[in-house]
């Protein structure tokens, strides 16, 4: 009986680490994966935020970025934010459990558990989303969550992020939608590696080439600015906002193509004689 018995054990501890060696290799994050240059924009800007504001700059998690970049891509293919789940909702089509996130079936853990399920962080995640209709801009977002109480709230961890001490971030763009992921702990994966020119080009809902911009006005305040664009998008439906410097920039049309750009400056240029052409 001994025998059997030990047999058994042996056998238990023997699948036990065959389990765990398998998570693992579910959970780990792929060799391949590497942040686009955009998504590094985007977290030297939040972390020039947190700075400003007296707060340490984050380091980048690899395991928090590849869970942000799998829920945007997750956001732009499958659209789970649909009816009253929210842009923290998960859909069912994936190596996921699916979550319906919304403020009348509280459940928190279907989004703080995401790391957990996704990658080798073992702790809570805590995200922050942003959708755009048009074309998405890393400046208008962040433009609209620096005058956001909430979201600088928890940028800066003050309100009811006041008892929470960020130890690292990730972050995911894509065309349309953008994730920021918070985390209590370091993360021993360590951080993310920079997409090379060749990557970055793969991946078709990011783009490396330069933007050419059809510049409205400047304008000092964000109030003022916003008055403008409305105004602006009754011809130009496209319209937004750019920063630069102190200033905020109406664009009326933007595009990768120069000539595009040119040809609706001079289109337009009897009725607005003082538009010019930026180039990011």
């Amino acid at each position: 009986m001994k025998y059997k018995y030990g047999w058994r054990r042996g056998l238990f501890l023997l699948m036990g680490m065959v389990m765990s060696l398998t998570l693992f290799a579910q959970h780990k994050v792929p060799s391949s994966f590497c942040l686009h240059p955009i998504e590094k924009q985007l977290a030297d800007s939040i972390n020039r935020i947190r700075v400003s504001h007296g707060k340490k700059a984050l380091p980048l998690s690899v395991s928090l970025s590849y869970v942000a970049r799998t829920h945007v891509y997750d956001l732009l293919k499958n659209h789970p934010d649909t009816s009253i789940c929210n842009l923290s909702s998960w859909s069912s089509k994936g190596h996921w459990k699916p979550c319906c996130y919304n403020k009348y079936v509280v459940n928190h853990d279907c989004m703080w558990k995401k790391p957990k399920e996704l990658t080798t962080y073992p702790y809570r995640g805590y995200e922050m989303v942003a959708y755009s209709q048009d074309k998405l801009s890393i400046d208008s977002i962040l433009q609209m969550w620096e005058v956001s109480p909430e979201a600088l709230a928890m940028i800066l961890t003050h309100g009811v992020w006041g008892k929470k001490s960020w130890a690292c971030m990730g972050v995911g763009v894509n065309s349309h939608y953008v994730s920021v992921w918070f985390g209590q702990r370091p993360d021993r994966a360590g951080k993310p590696l920079i997409c090379k020119a060749a990557e970055h080009h793969k991946e078709k809902q990011v783009s490396s080439r330069h933007q050419f911009y059809l510049i409205y006005g400047s304008y000092p305040g964000m109030s003022s600015a916003t008055k403008a664009l409305k105004s602006a998008k009754k011809t130009f439906p496209q319209a937004g906002i750019i920063r630069g410097g102190r200033y905020y920039r109406i664009y009326l049309l933007h595009s990768s193509d120069f000539q595009k750009i040119k040809k609706e400056r001079q289109k337009w240029a009897h009725k607005y004689p003082k538009l010019w052409i930026l180039q990011e």
